[in-house]
């Protein structure tokens, strides 16, 4: 898990929970039917705006969103760079050993398409497609989140109208006003927290997630087409780093020098 995801959350409703407690008691802000008009309210008008396969992947959706990411830009440089030397040595016909090796299925996919042959143009449609409907999808989840994220603030104001309502019903007994008051405001208070603290980040942390996987597929898509024109594994490094920042080549540098000289030594 990313701990970074969990600690923000964690810690932003420590802060709701200690500007409570400061000048009031944490009793007052708890009521049952206000959490059932919020969240109950928010999730199944979520539910009626997806599509099911959408829906079913809620809780799937928020364990990606807080997952760590293991996206390994660099090894996948790495790889590539081998697999470029590979098809300089022994042909491009040599790949198809190779690529049997790799877990990665998107890297796979686009090796075999040059070993049979495929025209760079069809190589790169093909994958870029498939980058395209990864994107669609992903896009699903993350405007499901959006949606609850304004979904919550509007079931929150309508627990507050129907608090008010009940409010009003008892007018003739003014010692429950102030109390009656209060549990109505309270339901707007769990709308914009559950909105700004938990359905937003979510979205936002589902969204860079997706951010960094289409980078990498691209990278990958640039690689395979580097090898295919035959270009020099030199070259094809200096390309692919452009999609790394400048701490992470930086990093690949020292640990190049690192191996060369124990390559050096060993030798």
């Amino acid at each position: 898990m990313d701990i970074m995801g969990i600690l923000g959350i964690i810690l932003g409703f420590l802060c709701m929970v200690i500007g409570i407690m400061i000048n009031g008691t944490l009793g007052s802000y708890w009521d049952s039917a206000s959490i059932f008009i919020t969240l109950g309210g928010t999730i199944f008008a979520a539910m009626a705006s997806v599509r099911f396969d959408t829906f079913k992947n809620l809780f799937k959706l928020v364990g990606i969103a807080l997952r760590r990411d293991d996206t390994d830009f660099t090894g996948s440089i790495q790889t590539l760079i081998h697999l470029a030397n590979v098809a300089r040595k022994d042909g491009v016909l040599a790949l198809e050993g190779e690529a049997e090796n790799l877990d990665d299925n998107f890297l796979k996919k686009g090796l075999l398409l040059v070993v049979d042959g495929s025209d760079p143009e069809l190589v790169k449609n093909i994958l870029q497609t498939e980058i395209n409907f990864i994107e669609e999808r992903h896009e699903q989840g993350q405007s499901m989140f959006k949606s609850m994220a304004s979904y919550a603030p509007a079931f929150g104001m309508a627990g507050t109208l129907i608090g008010l309502i009940n409010m009003l019903q008892e007018l003739d007994k003014p010692e429950t006003l102030g109390p009656a008051m209060a549990v109505a405001l309270i339901t707007t208070f769990y709308g914009v927290l559950l909105a700004n603290l938990w359905f937003m980040p979510l979205a936002r942390r589902l969204e860079d997630k997706t951010i960094i996987e289409i980078s990498h597929k691209e990278m990958i898509i640039e690689g395979v087409l580097s090898i295919q024109a035959g270009e020099n594994p030199r070259i094809i490094e200096e390309k692919l780093k452009a999609f790394l920042s400048q701490e992470e080549q930086e990093n690949v540098e020292v640990n190049k020098r690192f191996n060369v000289a124990g390559e050096m030594q060993d030798g």
